[in-house]
């Protein structure tokens, strides 16, 4: 999926969401309008779904998923992620997304991203 094989309505949904975020001490929130406008973002396939995160799509490739929980009626996804473009610190690399089902569409569209510190999981948790 490319966003620009989208409709203009398509589109126009799209522009009218406005997203949460945490980036290096600047708080949301934002439209993404000003994503479309300004950046270069594009859709990932995560588990077989398309998702579209507000990061360039340049980025892709420095992306790892550690963590995909789905909502049970799967109109929801919450991503645990890795972005080394800029670092591979595990204090300046790790990120959070949660992402909702775009109604009529066959995408899901980040409404929150926020810096995370990975913490390594410890042997008291399940994996």
């Amino acid at each position: 999926m490319k966003l620009a094989n989208l409709s203009t309505d398509t589109l126009e949904k799209i522009k009218s969401v406005r997203w949460d975020r945490i980036i290096e001490k600047h708080e949301g929130p934002e439209k993404w309008e000003s994503v479309l406008r300004y950046y270069e973002p594009e859709f990932m396939e995560i588990e077989g779904r398309w998702v579209l995160l507000p990061i360039e799509r340049e980025h892709h490739t420095n992306i790892t998923i550690i963590r995909s929980i789905w909502s049970a009626d799967g109109n929801s996804l919450t991503l645990f992620l890795k972005d080394t473009t800029y670092d591979d610190d595990p204090f300046f690399s790790g990120y959070m997304a949660v992402c909702d089902k775009v109604k009529e569409e066959n995408f899901f569209l980040a409404i929150l991203y926020h810096e995370w510190f990975m913490i390594e999981r410890t042997d008291v948790f399940e994996l």
